[in-house]
């Protein structure tokens, strides 16, 4: 009986339940994982029972998950990007309190502390921030171009599926075993049997193949759709900046990915096979997998933020009541930008052993990339300049973008010298200039956009008041979690460490816990400007479609889009056409005299 239980069921017994574990070993580091895994099965519960309960259960599959319509596979990579950030942020946070109370010794372990390390970037980088920027892809690049759907309707199901496969993954890991604790970057041999023989690694694994495979898949659809796919007459420079973002960052994506499923896989066939790919006995040699994974790593980098550079255009532009300063610029920027990203990716190890020779032309490679996304910054500045500004949600997140991303780049001027780079690397000084690139320059632009585009998705605006609450406390609690982790860096705080002895740290790690509260709160904000918004959604109506003002074609049509987004196009003869027939004649009687 025992031996037929483990060949059905493997390691799988009641000890895996990591759920359970608070009441075999009461302490406040179990109570912590086990009220997780319990909030998750009643999340799970209270949305079964809420599907039930109103009888979506036909709609959901009929009309929702089988579907290829381009718009609602946006909103469904919307929906698990906004999931998985409920479960990064509150692990942030977690982490954050934990360091703040050390002195009283904490609130979780080591082992647990690494695990929501892990956790925490695989998720906001893989699970959260690459589902938002591909629903909002999803859902508008085909309306800014004049197309019905994507090129491959099917494959773009497909790549949903195997997205929200991988973020399953990520969620069963809460409940059973537990994730790896070798970081987002999962380093062998850490990650090798040999030193991680449970399953987190095998988790990390097989999430990141299943989102990685979908993501390269996405890449592909969007290349296609906006070379075959746009309105008559639509030549490259008559495309919207989103447009043109999203096209630069689809090439990134087909040539950036393939390395780090290359690497996946290898690490996957060293744990299951021993081919030794990545152990210094019998060939192998770690490197290679850190080369592998930043050559994916640093493109990332730009994956996640040239789309939310495009957001940035869009807004600047409609809200100042101006054309986009500088378009040509901006392409150009943009393709300088994604060339040079794939020069640069050894900046991430300048420790690691190179000749000075060599860390010193990657110093400059990322000095140079500084210089488009400079460009980017000043014509954004000179759109606003003298325009008729409405100062919007989208507005204020652009304000925080301009003041804390500047502040970002900067220190990833500093972190471009290898000398000082050599002395901050392994310090709390990185995990600020990251948070400061990714937070202000990706995840402010991406709610920026849900905001800017939530009119047209659904056909109501999102509470205004509520959005502002939600945009002051993104911006108020970034600041107070990270710039402090600046002078801790400088300091001598470690990265990655559950504690510390030095009780100068102290101070300003409960600052920054408090910060990270702050953040829980804009978190929380969100969902309350969802929740208003619906319940006012016939006040905040916008039967016309187009209430901004706007200058792309997603506007022409009504909110939200038909199935089929336009019954006809007319010839596409420049960048602002659809301003043009605003000003001119009546645009819909323009669409019509095209039919």
């Amino acid at each position: 009986m025992i031996q037929f239980n483990e060949f059905i069921f493997g390691r799988l017994d009641w000890s895996a339940l990591t759920f359970l574990k608070v009441f075999h070993q009461p302490n406040i580091n179990n109570a912590i994982a086990s009220g997780a895994g319990f909030v998750e099965i009643f999340g799970i519960i209270g949305a079964i029972l809420f599907i039930s309960y109103f009888k979506f259960w036909r709609e959901l599959w009929l009309n929702w998950i089988t579907s290829t319509d381009h718009k609602k596979i946006g909103i469904m990579y919307l929906v698990i990007g906004l999931v998985m950030m409920a479960r990064g942020i509150v692990e942030g946070f977690v982490m954050r309190l934990h360091q703040a109370s050390v002195p009283i010794g904490g609130i979780v372990d080591a082992n647990h502390f690494a695990e929501l390390f892990s956790t925490h970037g695989t998720i906001m980088i893989f699970f959260v921030v690459m589902p938002l920027i591909f629903g909002l892809v999803n859902y508008i690049m085909p309306l800014q171009i004049g197309a019905r759907d994507m090129a491959f309707p099917v494959m773009n199901q497909i790549s949903l599926g195997l997205t929200a496969c991988g973020a399953g993954l990520l969620l069963v890991s809460l409940l059973i075993g537990q994730f790896e604790t070798g970081g987002w970057t999962a380093y062998p041999p850490y990650t090798g049997k040999a030193f991680s023989p449970g399953v987190g690694v095998d988790y990390w694994i097989w999430a990141i193949l299943f989102s990685g495979i979908g993501t390269s898949l996405s890449g592909i659809n969007f290349v296609v759709t906006i070379y075959k796919m746009k309105a008559p007459g639509m030549k490259f420079m008559h495309m919207p900046l989103f447009t043109w973002t999203v096209l630069c960052t689809s090439i990134l994506i087909i040539y950036a990915l393939p390395p780090l499923t290359i690497a996946t896989c290898m690490l996957a066939l060293d744990r299951y096979l021993d081919f030794h790919f990545f152990t210094n006995d019998l060939g192998g040699n770690m490197m290679n997998y850190a080369n592998l994974f930043w050559m994916f790593g640093h493109p990332e980098v730009y994956i996640l933020i040239l789309p939310a550079f495009g957001i940035f255009s869009e807004i600047s532009s409609t809200f100042a009541g101006k054309r986009l300063y500088g378009y040509t610029s901006l392409v150009l920027a943009t393709m300088c930008i994604s060339v040079l990203s794939f020069l640069v990716w050894l900046h991430h190890f300048f420790t690691m052993g190179q000749s000075a020779m060599i860390n010193a032309v990657f110093g400059i490679a990322t000095l140079l990339i500084a210089i488009p996304t400079g460009v980017k910054v000043y014509d954004w500045l000179a759109t606003l300049y003298k325009g008729q500004i409405r100062f919007t949600v989208p507005i204020i997140y652009l304000c925080g973008f301009f003041v804390l991303f500047v502040m970002g780049g900067l220190s990833g001027i500093i972190l471009a010298n290898p000398s000082l780079d050599s002395q901050v690397h392994n310090s709390l000084f990185l995990v600020a200039h990251f948070h400061n690139v990714i937070i202000p320059g990706v995840l402010f632009g991406l709610l920026a956009g849900i905001h800017y585009w939530w009119p047209k998705m659904f056909g109501f605006r999102l509470d205004e008041f509520w959005g502002k609450i939600t945009a002051w406390c993104w911006i108020g609690g970034f600041s107070l979690t990270f710039l402090p982790l600046y002078v801790l860096g400088l300091m001598g705080m470690p990265r990655r460490m559950p504690s510390y002895t030095n009780v100068s740290f102290e101070p300003l790690m409960v600052l920054t816990a408090i910060g990270a509260s702050v953040l829980v709160i804009a978190l929380v904000c969100i969902f309350i400007t969802i929740g208003i918004s619906i319940r006012r959604r016939h006040s905040l109506a916008v039967p016309l479609g187009d209430p901004w003002n706007g200058h792309s074609l997603e506007w022409w049509c009504s909110a939200p889009p038909p199935q089929w987004n336009f019954a006809s196009l007319p010839t596409i003869d420049q960048l602002y056409f659809f301003t043009v027939v605003k000003n001119t004649a009546d645009p819909y009687e323009a669409l019509n005299d095209s039919k």
